[in-house]
């Protein structure tokens, strides 16, 4: 199937909403519409759909590098990391500066479904810049932002402490790259005013992920691991809150209890085991591993110990080498799902079929 189309920012919130419903009545359950107000506005002055909830600033949002107090609706947004910049969208806020994309982007660095949903509202596409290796803080600074937002980002105490002299910078909760995609949209929301906005997205956003689960009932109770399988003789696993796993678990599968057991080590966001010991995925029945290229695809199974693992032998195996749909399927957002649910969906229920 190709992927379904972007919806305008204007229209996101009624058309996930709606979605959501009719496939969440497909399982006997019910969704709530939730209708978005009209665009205005363009990114070169922040481009954003309605008005802050009243009494929604001053607000201060607490994370794990400090406080972020906003004292009024932002006009110029700034983001850092992964998916804030989706959920500024479906918000009705376009960023003025968003990272590049070097590895799922197009030749701009910008992901199809940012750009579509972007495009689709007739805004202008922001500013990128490079958060990675470092993130470029003279960058950000020269857009002049009125808030950063990097709830799910690598950002350190350094870089956070030098961006929130210019201007209030919104980090993660807990740790870095952990957090979940609910807590991303819910702390936009915040930071933009628009705190009830957000909890109907999330809704919606659940809707449709779990809609698709229930028209696929195949998957129900079937168990999984999610891994990366990059290093020679090394396995790689992803924990219930990774985004590319709470997607899996919102379809109705299960992570395997081999997979939910292993420790994720402190500063870490995975768990590893060597090939020797991967006959403790005899409870998975399906193995799910993303690639950078089909040569470390290629690399990865012509290793002879994890050709033995059970669910590669019968099939129930399913590698993601198209890097832009790993990509949206692992960092959730309102944007990436109605883009990949159509293709990635399909896929996965293909190899639970033979476990």
């Amino acid at each position: 199937m190709r992927a379904r189309p972007v919806t305008s920012p204007r229209r996101l919130l009624g058309t996930l909403a709606a979605a959501g419903a009719v496939l969440t009545l497909a399982a006997c359950g019910g969704g709530s519409d939730a209708g978005a107000p009209e665009a205005s506005g363009s990114p070169s002055t922040g481009s954003s759909t309605g008005s802050a909830s009243e009494g929604a600033f001053p607000v201060t949002i607490d994370s794990a590098l400090g406080e972020a107090t906003i004292e009024e609706a932002p006009q110029r947004v700034v983001t850092v990391g992964w998916a804030a910049q989706d959920a500024a969208v479906a918000l009705g806020v376009t960023p003025v500066g968003i990272p590049t994309d070097a590895w799922s982007g197009d030749a701009e660095g910008y992901q199809p479904w940012f750009r579509e949903a972007v495009e689709d509202d007739g805004g202008d596409l922001p500013t990128t810049y490079a958060d990675l290796p470092t993130v470029d803080v003279e960058a950000i600074v020269e857009m002049e932002p009125d808030v950063v937002l990097a709830p799910l980002s690598g950002l350190d105490q350094g870089v956070y402490d030098q961006l929130s002299a210019f201007a209030p910078v919104v980090a993660y909760p807990d740790g870095p790259w952990i957090s979940t995609w609910q807590e991303v949209i819910d702390l936009t929301g915040q930071a933009l005013g628009k705190p009830d906005e957000a909890a109907e997205l999330v809704a919606s956003v659940e809707d449709m992920i779990t809609g698709a689960g229930a028209e696929n009932g195949d998957l129900a109770g079937k168990t999984f691991a999610y891994a990366y399988i990059g290093e020679p003789g090394q396995l790689a696993f992803y924990p219930e809150t990774d985004a590319r796993v709470s997607f899996l678990t919102s379809l109705g599968m299960e992570l395997a209890p081999s997979v939910a057991a292993l420790e994720i080590p402190e500063g870490s966001f995975y768990a590893s085991i060597s090939l020797e010991n991967a006959d403790v995925l005899d409870d998975v029945d399906v193995l799910i591993s993303w690639y950078n290229s089909p040569e470390e695809q290629a690399a990865a199974e012509s290793q002879p110990l994890f050709a033995q693992i059970p669910a590669v032998q019968r099939g129930s195996y399913l590698p993601m080498v198209d890097r832009q749909l790993a990509a949206a399927t692992t960092v959730v957002t309102p944007l990436s799902v109605p883009w990949a649910i159509d293709r990635y969906v399909p896929l996965v229920a293909e190899a639970a079929a033979k476990a």
